[in-house]
This record gives structure tokens, sequence and C-alpha cells, in this order.
């Protein structure tokens, strides 16, 4: 196994950080992978928010979903899903292009979560940790006018970066599934109760699978910040007009 697979495999949250600056030869490194990413026609469907501002850090840590750690990450990243700039250069050099659609608008997340995830293992590399923060999706209304984002850009993830604590490099990461229930051979294949059972029971642990899944509903896939992420989400694409609209 070489060095890039081991990084990948051990790879896991950062929230706790060293009060430890990261380099400006640091910084440069991550953010030159992120736009060196895999691209979808070589647009870069993306613009990267460089959070640098205290006030803007600790603003953020309250408005997603109150995790004071993002205040303390010593680098924070906001990944934009950006259709606006090529339309803006079409329009500039007289070509009359559509409005963007929500095709557009998921291909821009591709390409903007591609960036993210290079960054996160550029910054790995270098025993530097991260943190996906995917609140920055919730109150969307709240984080568009914070960012001063136009119309056509959306904020659709966010990293937050640091040295980990000896703790935080300590902890144990948490199982994933085994991939013969992740990975389908040509074609998608729904799986029965006791297939998902022995899937999700590595996830549970000791802990009893129904009371396990029972929670987790409730905690994540039911709860007030998921049902808010939904709603300004699916408001925000009623701003994206369909392709062939004037």
């Amino acid at each position: 196994m070489n060095q890039t697979i081991r990084e990948l495999l051990q790879h896991k949250s950062v929230r706790v950080f060293e009060d430890r600056e990261i380099s400006g030869e640091c910084r440069e490194a991550i953010l030159t992978a992120a736009v060196n990413a895999p691209t979808a026609g070589n647009q870069q469907l993306y613009t990267i928010i460089d959070a640098a501002d205290p006030a803007l850090k600790a603003r953020l840590a309250e408005t997603c979903d109150h995790q004071p750690f993002i205040a303390e990450a010593k680098l924070v990243l906001i990944f934009c899903a950006d259709c606006r700039k090529w339309y803006d250069a079409f329009v500039s050099t007289g070509c009359e292009p559509r409005r963007p659609g929500v095709g557009d608008l998921l291909l821009a997340v591709s390409d903007a979560a591609i960036a993210a995830q290079n960054a996160v293992v550029a910054a790995q590399s270098l025993g530097i940790g991260s943190c996906y923060i995917g609140d920055v999706m919730e109150n969307c209304e709240i984080h568009r006018e914070l960012l001063k984002l136009p119309e056509y850009v959306f904020p659709c993830c966010m990293l937050v970066f640091g040295y980990p604590t000896q703790q935080q490099k300590d902890r144990v990461k948490p199982v994933r599934a085994a991939m013969k229930h992740i990975v389908h051979e040509n074609a998608y294949r729904t799986m029965d109760a006791e297939e998902l059972r022995e899937m999700f029971s590595v996830k549970a642990a000791a802990r009893p699978y129904e009371e396990w899944m029972q929670a987790f509903c409730a905690r994540k896939y039911n709860s007030d910040f998921s049902r808010e992420m939904t709603r300004s989400v699916a408001a925000y694409l009623k701003d994206f007009n369909a392709p062939d609209a004037d």
C-alpha cells in the first residue's frame, strides 16, 4: 500500500485543533491542489472563498449549527458552485446564453466537491486535519447574503483546517460499511431489510440495531437542521430558471 492510499484510509474528520498557524506555503499548497482538481470540460465551475476575517469565521460558527471549532480553525474555505462566471463571460462576448438551470448547478456542485476533496487530501499529506461542514447549505439565504453571493452561485460545502490535537490523532476512526454493500456490479441492487441490517449494524456497534437506527433517524434525518437544509435548498432551486428561459 502506498503512502497516498494509506493516508486516504487513515483520514478522519478533525474538530479540535492545536493553536498553531498554517504557514503561507501550506495554504498555497492546499489551494493549488484544489484548483487543479478534475473538472467538467475544464470549466472549474466553482469559486473558493477564503474566510480569513475572524469576525466572519465567528459568524459562520454560529450560522452553521453553533459549532465553535469553526471559529478556531486556522483555515476556513467555502466552496461555491458557480454558474455565474461563465454566464457573464458568454454575455460579455456577445453570446446568447440560456439562463443556468438545475443541471448546470448539479454539475457545478460536483466540480466544487471534487476540488474540496483535493484540498482535504493535500492537507492530510501535510499533517493538517480537516472537517467538512455541510451546514453551510442550511440557512442558505443567510449565507448567500453573508458571503455576498450573486445569483447562480451556491455555497455547497465548507472545509475547516488545522493541526489536530493528540486526542484527535488518537481518536478511533468511525467504521465504514463493508465494500460488498457499497459497490454494486453493473447495476443498482436494492437491498432487503436483512442486508441493510448487516450493513448498518457495524455502525450501531453494541447498541441494539432498531434502537440505534431510530435514534439516528431522529438525530439526523428528521432533525430540524436537516429539514431547514432541505427547505432552504429547495427555495434556492426555485431561483434557477429553466434552461431555455429568457
